[in-house]
């Protein structure tokens, strides 16, 4: 007996019926980005290892324990990305897209990280990301977080709250550094397996800890913005004060670090109470020297990336309105004569009724049998041809999702008739 084969665990399929959430998250992230200058770039699945190494950093769980690394047959190193923002800047450098240029980008696309699957996270998981290369004030800052809110708004996603945080330059950041890793070897005795590793290499990854039973250390740790550098201060009111008078709630969050080496100064996340532990759906923050940390020139830096799985849910948690992919009318075809010239009928009315789908029967059955499918495809109105309407030149016309009542109309003047009645059904909606 032959086995059957069943999906890489943590990689999903996205089926017909979850199709339009996705697509119109796609398409409304698309549309406001571009109203907002930014362009899409479209980037490989593999890079070359090295490029997350030195980008994420090498303490951090992606590098250490989630890549899908492997060598390829000429011996190198190459990884399935795990995020967009080291490609893109890649892609920038290696380009010439930051010689005397600024850039705001976005791209989407899937990404592979080797951790336990969950709900809200998978091994192959799918992000939006915009990332504005060049710009080093916080009016920029400021952009990308109302673009993000734009969005939510746009697809009708309730219930979300911002959490705002600023690291500071690399430079405070290393003398917040020393206090966090003193602080935490006094305790090092509540720190758990993650977090004696992490003391070491990266201790400010120890805030962003969700155990429980280390609730009372980390409350008791110095707060980084106690220690800010009087530039990440001012730059932090200024983007503070933005948002203020944009009309954006937001809450202060000393804690949030964010799970990479790049960051600094800004950082935010979007969260909601709707996903259980898996709570942000879309984060960022500047990345001011990673430009430089990649063989660029010094460039200011800063971005975001959405979880488009975690949106998806959010939507249909929430039952927001989605179109769903259903045709605007079904064609029924009865007879041999009615279905050679059928399929010529349907395209005389996809050239004459652009933006309306026309789904034709395929397959024979009775017409009994057609109008079940007629109506299973979500149709507004079913055409029903036979050899006895096309010699006379007619075709009927059924409302599906009114009171069914069927008229004739002659073939000639079809299109028209369509069009009139789907106007109509559009403006009653």
């Amino acid at each position: 007996m032959t086995t059957s084969l069943t999906p890489v665990r943590g990689m999903n399929d996205v089926l017909p019926e979850d199709a339009p959430a996705w697509q119109r998250l796609e398409r409304i992230a698309r549309e406001t980005l571009s109203e907002y200058g930014y362009r899409e770039l479209r980037l490989p699945l593999l890079e070359r290892t090295e490029l997350f190494k030195r980008s994420i950093g090498e303490h951090t769980d992606i590098v250490e324990k989630e890549m899908y690394s492997f060598e390829d047959r000429g011996g190198e190193s190459v990884t399935l990305r795990p995020e967009a923002t080291a490609g893109v800047v890649r892609a920038c450098i290696s380009n010439g897209l930051l010689h005397n240029q600024r850039q705001k980008l976005w791209c989407q696309g899937p990404m592979f990280r080797y951790e336990r699957p969950q709900k809200g996270r998978y091994r192959q998981f799918h992000q939006i990301d915009a990332e504005a290369i060049g710009f080093s004030g916080p009016d920029v800052d400021a952009e990308l977080i109302l673009i993000s809110a734009r969005i939510f708004r746009r697809l009708g996603i309730a219930g979300l709250s911002l959490n705002l945080n600023t690291l500071g330059t690399p430079e405070s950041r290393r003398g917040y550094r020393a206090l966090l890793t003193n602080y935490f070897r006094q305790h090092a005795d509540a720190l758990d397996e993650d977090s004696r590793r992490r003391l070491e290499g990266n201790p400010l990854r120890i805030l962003d800890s969700k155990n429980p039973a280390m609730r009372e250390v980390l409350a008791g740790a110095p707060l980084i913005t106690d220690h800010l550098d009087a530039e990440s201060a001012g730059h932090f009111a200024a983007l503070r004060a933005h948002l203020d008078a944009a009309g954006v709630t937001y809450a202060l969050n000393p804690r949030l670090v964010r799970g990479l080496d790049y960051y600094s100064r800004t950082v935010f996340e979007w969260v909601t109470t709707d996903l259980g532990s898996q709570d942000a759906v879309c984060s960022g923050g500047r990345y001011d020297g990673l430009v430089a940390q990649l063989g660029g020139e010094p460039t200011p830096a800063i971005g975001w990336a959405l979880g488009q799985e975690r949106i998806v849910e959010l939507m249909q948690l929430q039952q927001r309105d989605v179109d769903a992919m259903a045709p605007a009318v079904y064609l029924l075809l009865a007879g041999a004569a009615a279905e050679q010239n059928g399929i010529a009928l349907a395209e005389r009315l996809r050239d004459e009724l652009p933006g309306h789908g026309i789904e034709t029967n395929c397959g024979g059955g009775s017409i009994k049998s057609q109008m079940k499918r007629a109506d299973r495809s979500g149709a507004l109105f079913a055409l029903i041809l036979g050899d006895d309407e096309l010699a006379r030149g007619v075709v009927a016309i059924r409302e599906l999702r009114g009171d069914g009542a069927q008229h004739e109309v002659p073939l000639t003047g079809v299109a028209a008739e369509l069009g009139r009645r789907l106007g109509a059904a559009r403006e009653s909606r």
